[in-house]
């Protein structure tokens, strides 16, 4: 295969997937990990893919263009729900402090929040502090602040002063794209602030994001790797991805799959 055959071939399989890693790529031709790297420099200085730690994702796949609720509310949805079934596992005894962050699949947690227990259950997303705020189980605080339009979360002075004030027992964040180099990464600079005032305030940090969202990297990072405890994502995750959270000491649960 030439090479430019084999880099027609390597973009392709990075679209049609939404990412690759150089080891995958490299048996998948049958080349060196060294010449998948040569390809992908190539690729991505024709704004094909674009390359990030240990792979390629697609160009799309690094942008600032954050789709609204309603469209990410219908994407992936049966690994969302599956995911938000596996977090249920999660909650914590009565009593317990948990803290929700905005997002589609965190709706979905937000779902399965049990009954037969009282929890303090502190939120920025408008959405889910209405499904919430009807459970007689639960102790309901919204944070205040700017609420963004397009993830209906409040963000801003208001909500960190609040959060820097908090100890919360476990909290479930979402996320635009997770990567080993990147850490947890969103489009927004005012929300990335939020989220990491979440992480920083918990004890136990569950990450709920499906497999597309692996391997990718956003603009802003809001928190490293090491800070997550357990990564709830899809089977579809790849074996590499998968071993590289591992050995980084992240407990990954493949919701629908094996743990």
């Amino acid at each position: 295969m030439y090479p430019e055959e084999r880099q027609q071939a390597i973009a392709s399989l990075v679209m049609t997937q939404g990412r690759a890693s150089v080891t995958e790529l490299a048996q998948a031709y049958d080349v060196t990990t060294e010449t998948v790297r040569r390809d992908l420099a190539v690729l991505d200085k024709s704004g094909i893919v674009r390359r990030v730690h240990g792979g390629a994702v697609p160009a799309r796949a690094l942008n600032l263009v954050e789709p609204g609720v309603g469209e990410r509310d219908v994407i992936r949805s049966d690994h969302k729900d599956a995911i938000a079934v596996a977090a249920a596992e999660f909650f914590p005894l009565s009593g317990a402090t948990v803290l929700l962050d905005a997002g589609t699949t965190t709706m979905r947690i937000a779902a399965q929040i049990p009954s037969d227990r009282p929890l303090v259950v502190v939120t920025n997303s408008v959405p889910i502090a209405a499904r919430l705020a009807t459970v007689a189980s639960v102790s309901l605080q919204l944070l205040g602040g700017r609420v963004r339009g397009t993830t209906q979360a409040a963000v801003g002075d208001q909500a960190l002063r609040v959060l820097n004030t908090l100890r919360v027992d476990i909290a479930f964040i979402g996320t635009n794209a997770l990567s080993v180099r990147h850490g947890l990464s969103t489009p927004d600079s005012d929300e990335a602030a939020v989220k990491a005032a979440m992480v920083q305030a918990a004890n136990y940090v569950v990450v709920a994001a499906d497999s597309s969202k692996i391997g990718r990297e956003d603009f802003v990072s809001f928190a490293p790797i090491s800070s997550v405890d357990t990564l709830i994502t899809d089977p579809e995750i790849s074996a590499a991805d998968r071993a590289e959270l591992s050995e980084r000491g992240v407990e990954v649960i493949c919701a629908g799959g094996q743990s």
